[in-house]
């Protein structure tokens, strides 16, 4: 797992991204499908969403960019340059024995907490959150902003709005 630097960790939330579902789109009508293009990563085609990575890149200014996907490291290996998204972003690792977590948990909740810890504040862009998801978020110590996509649309406007509206209720100000 990478680390940010201690001067970005203290500066700025975190913004934990899921790719499928959120930049990866799936499930659109093909004669109206989004902005964005089809690539072949390692085999398997992917409609990544060019509105989704400039919301990243905007959203850079506001929070430290974590991802938070079953792609771990592979994220950093292919979508700097499909996306122009800067190169070297952390990722989340996860363990992989997802057979014992059941309905009442997350297959990401122990990564996150072992990256973020309680007291980090944090917002986590997901299309598959469940009740434990929201659970975990509300006894968080730290404020903690859960934002759902939909595998057709992903990271829209209106989330990148809501982003931006809430670190700047926990004073960050992004640079004029």
């Amino acid at each position: 797992m990478k680390m940010l630097g201690d001067l970005e960790l203290q500066a700025k939330p975190l913004l934990l991204m899921d790719i499928d579902g959120v930049i990866s789109l799936w499930g659109f009508p093909m004669d109206v499908r989004p902005p964005g293009a089809f690539a072949v990563i390692e085999g398997i085609p992917h409609f990544l969403s060019t509105r989704a990575a400039e919301h990243l890149l905007e959203l850079q200014d506001s929070f430290a960019l974590v991802w938070c996907s079953g792609w771990e490291e592979r994220a950093d290996e292919h979508l700097p340059h499909l996306l122009g998204m800067p190169k070297g972003l952390p990722h989340l690792a996860f363990d992989r024995s997802r057979a014992d977590v059941s309905r009442r948990a997350h297959w990401k909740l122990d990564a996150i907490d072992a990256f973020a810890g309680p007291d980090r504040p944090l917002a986590w862009v997901d299309d598959a959150f469940n009740d434990a998801c929201h659970a975990w978020a509300a006894r968080r110590s730290a404020p903690t902003l859960l934002v759902a996509t939909e595998p057709p649309t992903g990271l829209v406007d209106e989330h990148a709005a809501r982003l931006r509206a809430w670190a700047r209720s926990l004073g960050v100000r992004p640079p004029a």
